[in-house]
């Protein structure tokens, strides 16, 4: 084999280092060897150095002037380098003379793009693609150049047709399964992604993206595995252990998925997904207290840009405030249910709201947040940066984040600041962001009392009543306890298995032990997986409770989800992260709920919303009161369906439920936040009024 063959075929193998110094031996022999050039070229491109693949690839098209390949990949270096416009020319060549190319077409539109050369590009491939409309290439181009535009609707149409013209392009296959990936259509980017797979099966990034699909649709065992698998196979380790750590979270294992978060941040210090990921990991941490949590989330937002300094606009006393409203779950998801009531009420005379969201209003919630609001903004593909100017250009008065380190959460783009007001409310608010550019936390009297402010970055806007306000839902009529009938107990908790530690595990043992005869009936998605059922059966066992007192069910239709509620006698909640619309949701059903608070903002909302609608007695300070209280109320059935019978009309008549008066609490807020701004003054604690 001479030294050329020699030099591919341990590039072909993936043996980079040895083809590098083979091509390199190569070109000292033969200075013009084009394939030596190219192939050395393009090994400096695939590691995205473009200044060193120039030389080469310049040599090479001097060889060659009619080579597609060198001519494409000359562009591709040109536009690395951000030398875009001198990109477009080499690009268009090599476009020309392979035409059926999508990955050319790619890279000729990501050109255009940077060099303010949008326009042209687009009528040149909508007139190819008219005169030749089973070329997918040129639609990919369009795909590229639409959805850089905000043209997102035309973006996806031009893009499935490409892959349904070309199922086997690798290039369309990518692009298309992520762009399903970064919408609700997570069912048919599941489908794409592996496609991709089945092309290329070593494909890190489309594992990593199914991995984070098959998170959003709950299958969180089957995520371990296939990220497991990914480890074991690559030297590929952030990313994957950031999502591993997100899937053990969600199978209730957070102390260890904690480890893998830190074994991320020590691989990648400077790296800010290892960071978030353990701000969302910490939370269901037994022992976890707020100063470490502050701790953490500062961390994570000192890799964010330098924080924007507030910069207000003169506004006239009759102009409205603008309110941004950044989420990508503006929809029935807890952040819909908790703040649509609020939104709805503002007074329109005194608030404008725009809505910034990755999707459509795309259910009856949805649409609602939309009838609210004088814009919805597509904000899908714009990045931090893009996203803050994109708020500045609407003159934003307050941007209020609604989505955290969550999925679709935009956190960090606050502090390139949108607006010179910026607040965190709902949506992964589980503690303080730690971050300087956000100015307040919406919060109440019992989530974050006075004793407790030093634990946040951001200020208090304090609400007269609870924090949120719930929107309820058609929902199946409140039955009688079960255990009148059955005579037994029935404790439940229907929330999130990440929110079941061993340590809740052991408390609960107590309690059903302390209470014979009793059941327990858990209710999470997770459940859907036999071995998660087995995993969290054996757990109890193993603090003496046989599986024939546990029931563990799977995921079930929202209103089937409410109705099995009149299966429980009243809900265990679990520790440190507390239940929240979980809660309201029992209580909606006309089932309260046990709760020992911490001193983490997560830890309390059950607190915040049982005090909110006057039980307080259901709030706890210890493991051993809330053992007495579970076999007190277990002994107690009869005051317990006097409770029931009248609780939905209790909580109905509530402030958690009286959107009006919320409103007017939150437009009261919102004012006080601004009238701080304005007078350079900003108080740690502010106690809203009405």
């Amino acid at each position: 084999m001479n030294a050329l063959a020699a030099a591919q075929a341990a590039r072909g193998a993936g043996n980079y280092q040895a083809a590098a110094i083979g091509f390199a031996a190569v070109l000292h022999d033969a200075p013009e060897c084009l394939p030596a050039l190219l192939s050395l070229g393009a090994m400096r491109l695939g590691e995205g150095d473009g200044a060193a693949a120039l030389p080469m690839l310049r040599q090479a098209v001097a060889l060659d002037p009619a080579h597609a390949e060198v001519l494409h990949s000359l562009g591709l270096a040109l536009l690395l380098t951000g030398a875009a416009e001198a990109a477009l020319s080499p690009l268009l060549r090599a476009h020309a003379l392979m035409p059926d190319s999508a990955l050319c077409a790619r890279h000729l539109a990501e050109a255009a793009l940077t060099a303010g050369q949008a326009t042209p590009i687009l009528a040149l491939l909508q007139a190819e693609a008219e005169k030749f409309p089973r070329r997918a290439s040129a639609l990919t181009g369009i795909f590229v150049l639409h959805m850089a535009t905000g043209s997102r609707v035309a973006a996806m149409a031009a893009l499935q047709a490409a892959a349904w013209l070309a199922p086997d392009d690798v290039t369309v296959a990518r692009l298309w399964a992520d762009a399903l990936a970064h919408t609700t259509r997570q069912h048919e980017a599941e489908a794409a992604l592996r496609a991709v797979l089945r092309l290329c099966p070593d494909d890190e990034d489309a594992t990593m993206a199914l991995s984070v699909v098959l998170l959003r649709a709950h299958r969180y065992a089957e995520s371990v595995s296939l990220l497991e698998a990914l480890l074991a196979r690559t030297d590929f380790r952030v990313g994957p252990l950031c999502n591993l750590a997100t899937a053990r979270t969600a199978l209730g294992e957070a102390a260890a998925a904690a480890e893998l978060a830190r074994e991320a941040i020590s691989l990648a210090p400077r790296h800010p997904a290892p960071r978030r990921t353990l701000c969302n990991t910490l939370p269901y941490v037994p022992g976890i207290d707020g100063a470490t949590l502050l701790a953490a989330a500062r961390e994570a937002a000192d890799l964010h840009a330098p924080a924007r300094p507030a910069v207000l606009a003169a506004r006239p006393c009759a102009r409205r405030l603008r309110l941004g409203l950044v989420s990508g779950t503006l929809r029935a998801h807890p952040v819909g249910w908790f703040t649509l009531a609020g939104f709805e009420q503002l007074d329109r005379a005194r608030f404008d709201i725009v809505c910034l969201s990755p999707n459509a209003a795309e259910d009856a919630m949805g649409r609602r947040f939309a009838a609210r609001a004088s814009d919805w903004v597509d904000i899908a593909g714009l990045d931090d940066a893009a996203l803050a100017a994109q708020g500045r250009e609407l003159a934003l008065d307050i941007a209020i984040d609604l989505g955290g380190y969550g999925d679709f959460g935009r956190l960090p783009a606050f502090a390139h600041r949108l607006a010179p007001v910026q607040v965190k409310w709902v949506g992964m608010q589980n503690h303080s962001t730690g971050m300087t550019a956000i100015d307040w936390m919406i919060s109440d009297r019992w989530q974050t009392p006075d004793a407790m402010a030093g634990l946040y970055s951001e200020s208090l806007l304090v609400m007269p009543d609870g924090y949120v306000c719930y929107t309820p839902p058609a929902a199946p009529d409140v039955t009688p306890p079960p255990a009148l009938t059955r005579g037994i107990v029935t404790f439940g908790c229907f929330n999130n298995l990440a929110k079941i530690n061993e340590r809740v595990i052991a408390l609960w043992a107590r309690v059903l032990r302390a209470v014979p005869d009793s059941r327990l009936l858990l209710k999470a998605h997770q459940f859907n997986n036999a071995d998660t059922r087995a995993r969290i059966t054996a757990l109890f066992e193993a603090c003496g409770i046989t599986a024939s007192r546990l029931e563990c069910r799977g995921s079930s239709p929202h209103a089937e989800l409410l109705r099995q509620y009149s299966d429980v006698d009243f809900v265990l909640d679990p520790m440190p992260y507390s239940g929240g619309l979980t809660t309201v949701e029992a209580l909606w059903m006309g089932v309260p709920t046990l709760t020992l608070p911490g001193e983490m903002f997560a830890s309390r909302h059950s607190c915040s919303h049982m005090s909110n609608v006057g039980l307080s007695d259901w709030v706890v300070t210890n493991e051993d009161e809330y053992i007495d209280q579970a076999v007190a109320r277990a002994h107690a059935i009869s005051d317990l369906a006097a409770l029931r019978a009248g609780l939905r009309a209790r909580i109905q008549a509530s402030p958690l439920c009286d959107g009006a008066r919320f409103g007017r609490a939150l437009g009261a807020a919102l004012d006080a936040a601004w009238d701080c701004a304005v007078s350079g003054r900003t108080p740690k604690i502010l106690h809203v009024s009405l």
